[in-house]
This record gives C-alpha cells, sequence and structure tokens, in this order.
C-alpha cells in the first residue's frame, strides 16, 4: 500500500482538568452544530509534535490556564458526521494557574468552570459524543501512570 492509500485519521488530545468538583470547559462555536457547545479542552496533534506537549499546549492555548498532566484517561476512537476518524488520548490534570495576560484561541467564546450537574445538564450541548463520557471515566478512576504513553522516540527506523 502506498502512502497515499493510507487511511488519513486526525489524531487529537484532551484534558480533564478538576477544581473543586468543577471541570475546566471551553464554549466554541461548532459549524456542524450550528452554535455554540461545550468541550474539554482539546485539539489536533501538531506533526512532531508528543501526545502530552499537546495537551499542555491545547489548555493553555484555549483556557490560558498552566495544568500539570497526572495521567491517562483512555484513547477514544470516534467517526463524525462530516466522515473524518478521530483517535483521541484524553489526559487527566490539575489547574496550577491561570495567566492572567493569555491570549485565549478565538474560536472559544468563554471558559467556564462547570459542576458534573451542570454538564448533564448541557448534554445536548457537548461537540462530541466522546465529553461527557471521558468525564465519567476521570470520575470512575480510570487514570493510568502517564507513562503508560512512551516519552522517547525509539531509536533505529529504517
Amino acid at each position: 500500500m502506498s502512502q497515499d492509500e493510507c487511511w488519513p485519521p486526525h489524531v487529537t488530545v484532551a484534558t480533564v482538568i478538576e477544581r473543586d468538583g468543577r471541570y475546566l470547559m471551553v464554549e466554541e462555536h461548532d459549524e456542524l452544530a450550528g452554535g455554540l457547545v461545550f468541550n474539554q479542552p482539546a485539539g489536533h496533534v501538531d506533526p512532531g509534535e508528543r501526545l502530552l506537549d499537546a495537551a499542555l499546549r491545547e489548555t493553555l492555548e484555549e483556557t490560558g490556564w498552566e495544568v500539570e498532566l497526572t495521567g491517562v484517561i483512555g484513547i477514544s476512537f470516534a467517526t463524525a458526521p462530516n466522515g473524518i476518524t478521530y483517535y483521541r488520548t484524553s489526559f487527566a490534570a490539575r489547574p496550577l494557574k491561570a495567566l492572567e495576560n493569555a491570549v485565549i484561541d478565538p474560536d472559544i467564546h468563554r471558559v467556564h468552570w462547570l459542576t458534573y450537574e451542570e454538564l448533564l445538564a448541557n448534554s445536548a450541548k457537548m461537540r462530541s459524543p466522546l465529553v461527557l463520557p471521558t468525564i465519567e471515566q476521570y470520575r470512575m478512576g480510570h487514570h493510568y501512570p502517564l507513562d503508560f504513553v512512551y516519552i522517547d522516540e525509539p531509536q533505529g527506523w529504517h
């Protein structure tokens, strides 16, 4: 199979950040939904970027918060209505500090700290069907060590 024939899934990350029973969420415009939706800080992994670095970057860009990753929640698979397939690695994190002068991604309408009950009340407004199950996995304690994701690049590729 040639490289042109390879199936091109989108590789993304998401971060679940909880503080005092509230979850850091973004409210963003989604063209497919035709309005504002809720999501965890999430986004595409840039070429050559490691998953952990992408999660930290996306969280900062979308929320203005610096966080410390504390675990891997899991890897999700979904195909969107537009036919794009996503593989998403979700991380647990704890908030460190909000940067006062952070420039938030222009696609983000607002940043919220929402309770689980508020999330459930807005379940029809989630960006994807991955959002609430990821939080539920987090709430059930599904956190794997960060070294579950290999940190160093392997040597010897030919």
